[in-house]
């Protein structure tokens, strides 16, 4: 620095000298031009006067000239100039006066690669909004506070610029002017030159922000990903770039790509608490932030109004409401500056993604924004593929469009992170799906917002259009090929209802029937239930309250109620809709037989079972006087009476009419039809029940086998047929098998159905059950207890279901050893089973067989005695002697009579002899 201030003073006095000199030769000029002295006679004399002058004033221009480009040490190079001429702008990151949420994990691994050896490059990506800058900063804060030499550089869409942030960040870092001087000369490239550098110093960190438009990064023309510019992934440090390109071609094979999601509610929440502290609870900034979708920018926005003492929605709550009315002024709003500052633009949610778009159509995807608007106006879920084609984007946007240009078009959006595409195939389940797109919940709102409203009606049209098409269309396909798109279709289709016209409003009322369909025959009876509420829903508004159709509606939804679990809603819809058939249709109608026989199906899995026995009795009469004998719905309605005679304990009679049906529906609908297969389950589950477990078995893994050809690997019937067949193997003793076979099966119920789905609760207690016949008590007590609470939540103490499940925890206890415990669950669930099911329901006998087990646990052997002696004969009496119950009873009271006869010192041996 000394050396440098004394070239400087030396340079001033030579500047001055020259000057002097020029201005000593132009006064001798004027003076001897106009008054020439006597001496200026003497052209010697004169000419010699202005060669020294002369001579003078160049040698001072010259050493000017060297002390101007002289640094310490040697020559100063024209790329420090430039350095200095730009270096007015900070280099310093941005400070972060917040919490910085919900973003652990990613600060994590950028400290690993900045703490790290070797360095790289790391490139947080996604769209706009959603925090890149913020964790960026927070990273540049944690490494310069472990003492780090930390450098911020902003894009500003500039390469010349960016290589002189660069240059000065290596320069920073030690880099040798005479290394930027043989740059000066050509003789070496400058960008090598740094990043040669950059590669020898360890621990450093740059940052390089919003390099939204990496193909200008340069220098030059090629490729970012060649690793021949600016950007590179081989320093000693860590550069980490934030960009809206999500593409890994852009950025190459040795960057690693951090791409950002919206924040969890959690999260989100703790964003807008730390803004708005006072606004309310928890739970009120989680549905907040869950409503904004867990932008950050969308969260600091609400966050910023809700902080202000004059905003007039100042709790988490109304602000939430009000965004269904006021959106446009609360998030939607346009800012004055944001089209000619792209900063601004940044962060402002109205403007954002305008940045993205326009870049897009900069960059020839011309169809990018009319895409995005056109997504925006479906619902908020998962959006086919296949529904995107060239006519619908023609047919909403009137403008030209083939499979070529929407393609590229979506390959841009998804590029800078505005939409996204997850795998064509579900990781879990080798069930084929179908492509889909995802727009932010945020990105769709504004985006729909923006749309002039000229353009918006004839865009819904089109959208309707298309939507009634590939319903029709997908109706058509066979087997299970359409259910995939069925599904993604689902969400989507109640809007099309509601925009209908009066004249149109059957005809769409038929094609959100028609999906409803698709996904019943699919088991995807959540997707059904939503269409067939909004059907009901909207014909309830249109329509005559005894019109057919809403009574037709109306059986629907309380079917799709009872596949669900929903028994009690469901019973009580079919009771009302069965009155009405009757009503207006009489008792012998199609339909009133429909409604019968499904409130009797719902009334069975209600446990009623007597009542249910009665009206499928009924049922099946009628339909066989109407329909005959070979009818499907007589088939039905004889299967159905079947499985209830089953739940009631009359497993002979029921097993006979399993097979009767079972041999009908192969002869008239075929050995693959859904009811044929339904019927050979049925007929196994009756087998089980009568102790023939090797013939269930071999029914349940033909129909196990075909269902899953047929259905695929999720659907309701699949998994039921696996509980079943594990089922038959734990009757067979197989229990190691049985277990795999109800895990497998209960992580899908829980996937596909949910924790508390009957079916669930269901695969549960059969797991626990398995692990009691491999000794494992502990375990299947604590899912015995799980699933008697829940069972108790969903059901009901008294449900048949939930008695089962004490039934079995006690079991488990008396395993365990717990026999006090034990007995005094199994008295509560006998009194209930005799309340509820009858002193001769198998359950019934089962129960008083576990509690004389239990009491000879606790040595009450008389006690023991005196009940196995009443179950026996119970058993021979209804059930006959040879079944495997009468069997098991007739083995307990022997063992329980020689206990009770056996010397004190002989009894703790006896049990084991069992």
């Amino acid at each position: 620095m000394a050396g440098n201030r004394r070239a400087a003073r030396i340079g001033s006095a030579v500047s001055g000298g020259t000057a002097v000199v020029t201005i000593l030769v132009a006064m001798v000029t004027n003076y001897v031009t106009a008054n020439p002295p006597t001496w200026a006679e003497n052209s010697l004399l004169v000419w010699s006067v202005f060669g020294v002058l002369g001579a003078v004033s160049l040698g001072l221009v010259l050493w000017e000239r060297r002390l101007a480009g002289e640094p310490e040490g040697g020559a100063r190079p024209v790329a420090l100039e430039r350095i200095a001429a730009v270096s007015g702008h900070s280099m310093n990151p941005p400070a972060v006066s917040v919490p910085v949420r919900g973003r652990d994990a990613e600060l994590e691994r950028i400290g690993q690669l900045v703490r790290g050896p070797g360095g790289g490059m790391v490139v947080v990506c996604g769209a706009g909004g959603l925090g890149k800058t913020t964790l960026a900063a927070e990273a540049a804060a944690r490494a310069r506070a472990e003492g780090r030499v930390v450098v911020w550089i902003r894009w500003r869409d500039d390469a010349t610029q960016l290589g002189q942030d660069l240059a000065q960040a290596a320069h920073i870092l030690g880099l040798p002017e005479a290394r930027l001087e043989e740059a000066r000369t050509g003789r070496v490239s400058l960008v090598d030159a740094v990043w040669e550098h950059l590669a020898t110093v360890e621990g450093w960190l740059i940052v390089v922000d919003n390099v939204d438009t990496p193909t200008r990064v340069g220098p030059g023309s090629g490729a970012l990903s060649a690793y021949r510019g600016w950007l590179r992934p081989h320093g000693g440090g860590a550069l980490l770039v934030t960009s809206r390109d999500t593409s890994p071609q852009t950025w190459g094979p040795d960057a690693g790509l951090l791409a950002l999601d919206p924040l969890a509610d959690k999260a989100g929440g703790a964003v807008l608490l730390d803004a708005a502290p006072h606004a309310g609870t928890e739970g009120e900034a989680e549905a907040l932030a869950a409503r904004l979708g867990g932008l950050p920018l969308g969260l600091n926005a609400a966050g910023t109004y809700l902080s202000v003492p004059t905003s007039r929605h100042r709790t988490f709550a109304t602000y939430q409401h009000a965004l269904e009315n006021e959106f446009g002024d609360l998030l939607g709003a346009e800012h004055p500056a944001a089209a000619t500052d792209p900063e601004t633009a940044r962060r402002v949610v109205r403007h954002t993604w305008d940045l993205s778009l326009d870049q897009l159509h900069h960059d020839g995807y011309t169809l990018a924004r009319p895409a995005l608007q056109l997504l925006a106006l479906l619902a908020p879920a998962p959006i086919p593929r296949t529904l995107i084609t060239p006519s619908l984007v023609t047919d909403a946007t009137g403008l030209p469009a083939t499979a070529a240009t929407v393609e590229a078009a979506l390959a841009g959006l998804h590029q800078y992170g505005l939409i996204r595409t997850p795998p064509a195939t579900a990781p879990e389940t080798a069930e084929p799906s179908v492509g889909q797109l995802q727009i932010h919940l945020l990105v769709r709102e504004v985006t729909a917002h923006t749309l002039p409203h000229s353009q918006l009606t004839e865009a819904l049209n089109a959208i309707d259009q298309h939507l009634s098409q590939a319903v029709t269309a997908l109706a058509d396909l066979p087997g299970r090929a359409g259910w995939p798109l069925a599904r993604l279709l689902a969400p989507h289709l109640p809007p099309h209802l509601d925009r209908s016209t009066p004249q149109d409003f059957m005809t769409a009322l038929g094609v959100l029937d028609d999906l409803a369909d698709v996904l019943s025959s699919a088991g995807a009876h959540s997707d059904e239930l939503l269409l067939r509420r909004h059907v009901v829903e909207a014909e309830t508004l249109q329509l005559d309250p005894n019109h057919p159709d809403i009574l037709g509606s109306r059986n629907n939804l309380a079917s799709a109620l009872n596949q669900l679990g929903e028994h009690q809603q469901a019973a009580a819809l079919h009771r009302q809709t069965l009155a009405d058939h009757e009503r207006t249709l009489g008792p012998d109608h199609p339909h009133t037989l429909t409604s019968r026989s499904n409130l009797a199906s719902a009334l069975n899995d209600l446990g009623e079972h007597q009542q249910a026995a009665a009206l499928h009795r009924q049922t099946l009469a009628d339909r066989e006087r109407t329909f005959g004998p070979d009818h499907p719905h007589t088939l039905n309605s004889r299967n159905n009476l079947a499985n209830t005679l089953n739940d009631l304990g009359e497993h002979q009679q029921a097993a006979a009419l399993h097979r009767q049906t079972l041999a009908d529906h192969e002869r008239t609908l075929g050995p693959d039809h859904p009811h044929t297969l339904n019927s050979r389950n049925n007929l196994a589950n009756t087998l089980n029940d009568l102790g023939e477990h090797q013939e269930a078995a071999a029914l349940h893994r033909q129909t196990l086998a075909d269902r899953e050809r047929t259905f695929g690997p999720d659907h309701p019937h699949t998994l039921n047929s696996r509980n079943n067949l594990a089922n038959a193997l734990t009757g067979m003793g197989e229990h190691q098998e049985a277990a795999a076979l109800h895990r497998q099966t209960l992580a899908d119920h829980e996937r596909t159905l949910g924790p508390d789905h009957p079916h669930t609760l269901n695969s549960r207690n059969n797991l626990a059950n398995a692990l009691t016949g491999m000794g494992e008590h502990q375990q299947a007590v604590d899912l015995h207890q799980q699933t008697l609470a829940d069972h108790e939540r969903t059901l009901g103490p008294n449900h048949p279901a939930t008695l089962g499940s004490r039934n079995n925890l006690a079991n488990a206890l008396t395993g365990m050893g717990e026999h006090q415990q034990a007995a005094a669950l199994h008295r509560q669930t006998l009194a209930d089973r005799e309340r509820t099911l009858g002193p001769d329901h198998p359950a019934t006998l089962g129960s008083r067989n576990n509690l004389a087990n239990a009491l000879t646990g606790m040595g009450e052997h008389q006690q023991a005695v005196d009940l196995h002696q009443q179950t026996l004969a119970d058993h021979e009496r209804t059930l006959g002697p040879d079944h495997p119950h009468t069997l098991t009873s007739r083995n307990n009271l022997t063992a329980a009579r020689a206990l009770l006869n056996a010397p004190s010192m002989w009894r703790r041996w006896l049990p084991r002899l069992r």
